[in-house]
């Protein structure tokens, strides 16, 4: 081979590994973490804003730094028992709604086999597949697990996204809980009349921080993200300790 071939070669090779996709089999979704994406950032940032405005009201009203921790406290506390029991009540409604409609399907499944069969033939006729495939795939399916392919193809239910109230639960409080820290310690290391300015630095500080990482973790834009939480979390605690400092006034 003459070193003009081993140049073309060589350059062909390396158009091949330029022209190769981006994405690699076994790649990640950003909409795979949908699910446990919302409820950390949706509890970590109602433990941040929680506490954080609680105890700004609190402050302002020119408490002791015993009640003012005392407030924390309670409302990290109240506030993980009311997100984990709202989220265990929520996921098990949904997972009763769920199994409602495996046991419908299954019933279906065991009284009109045909009927079923057709039904996700046509499924798969209106995603795309002609009619001799669509029925192949539907009756490969019916034989392998009817069911689950119903649950799946029908019915949007699925191993992996399917209802867990008790682990919703635990991570609602869990997240809630971490959230809460952050304008805790704040309240435990500074005193009056500082406490106020360090509850809404370090709250602002942990929105940011929290926006960021929720931004990044869904694939999205950081900075809308942050200047979101950011603006309303700052607005929440605001009126809070506005509502605190008028009460103290009116007292």
């Amino acid at each position: 081979m003459n070193q003009s071939a081993m140049a073309l070669d060589t350059n062909a090779s390396k158009a091949a590994v330029h022209d190769e996709p981006d994405h690699e089999i076994g790649e990640g979704h950003y909409t795979n973490r949908a699910g446990w994406l919302r409820a950390a950032v949706l509890g970590a940032n109602d433990g941040l804003l929680s506490t954080a405005s609680l105890m700004a009201g609190v402050a302002a009203a020119s408490v002791s730094p015993s009640q003012l921790i005392l407030t924390g406290v309670a409302g990290i506390a109240a506030g993980a028992m009311s997100m984990a029991a709202g989220e265990y009540v929520s996921v098990s409604s949904q997972a009763d709604s769920e199994n409602a409609d495996l046991d419908r399907e299954k019933r279906a499944l065991e009284r009109h086999p045909r009927r079923e069969l057709d039904e996700l033939a046509r499924i798969y006729r209106e995603r795309g597949l002609d009619q001799n495939l669509a029925n192949e795939v539907a009756r490969a399916l019916t034989k392998t697990d009817a069911l689950d392919a119903h649950a799946r193809d029908e019915l949007g239910i699925t191993e992996h996204n399917a209802a867990n109230p008790f682990q919703a639960a635990a991570a609602s409080a869990l997240s809630f809980i971490s959230g809460g820290i952050a304008p805790l310690l704040a309240g435990v290391y500074f005193t009056a009349p500082t406490v106020l300015y360090a509850l809404f630095g370090v709250s602002i500080a942990m929105l940011a921080v929290l926006g960021a990482l929720g931004a990044r973790a869904g694939g999205a834009a950081i900075l809308p993200g942050v200047v979101r939480v950011v603006v309303f979390g700052t607005l929440a605690m605001a009126v809070t300790a506005g509502v605190g400092k008028a009460f103290h006034a009116v007292m």
